[in-house]
């Protein structure tokens, strides 16, 4: 019973330790969007958040179908993970500005500046074409492929615009 203690103990430590420094992030500007990917040959649909300043990946989550609903609770999930009280949210129209209402966020329509999550996707998808043009597995290692991405990404890939440092150098700093 002593080793159970000890383990539920360490990993309770270690889900908070992990909760404290997702937390770490405050950004001001924020872009959001959405791509489809293939799985199994059935279409998923990848929703991502990135600090423009800092170009950390903030968030990212797999739905089996993509409008308001998905976008709310990528949202939802997002506010819970990050500090979001100063950020505006850069977003395209689809289904964005009506979830953003639903939960009281700050964003706008821009095309422009928002651009940045639109490079990460055809970065990311560069990567998975590079290999197959449709996960074969499940939607859990297609989630876990897209979680190893991120942690790349954000704290392996040094960034040129960023003085060679990773984004999450960059948030620390």
């Amino acid at each position: 019973m002593r080793n159970q203690e000890l383990l539920t103990e360490t990993l309770n430590t270690a889900n908070l330790e992990c909760w404290e420094r997702e937390r770490t992030a405050k950004p001001s500007r924020v872009a959001v969007d959405e791509t489809a990917i293939k799985i199994n040959g059935e279409w998923s649909w990848l929703y991502a958040a990135i600090d423009l300043d800092t170009k950390l990946i903030l968030d990212v989550e797999l739905f089996g179908r993509h409008g308001t609903d998905p976008a709310a609770a990528f949202l939802h999930g997002l506010r819970e993970k990050h500090d979001l009280s100063d950020a505006v949210f850069l977003v395209d129209q689809f289904g964005y500005r009506t979830a953003l209402s639903r939960l009281g966020l700050n964003g706008r329509v821009d095309y422009i500046d928002r651009n940045l999550i639109e490079k990460w996707f055809h970065t990311f998808k560069m990567r998975i074409a590079r290999f197959h043009n449709s996960w074969v597995g499940s939607r859990a290692s297609a989630r876990e492929w897209i979680e190893q991405f991120v942690h790349y990404y954000n704290r392996q890939r040094p960034h040129q615009p960023l003085d060679e440092r990773t984004p999450a150098e960059a948030v620390l700093n």
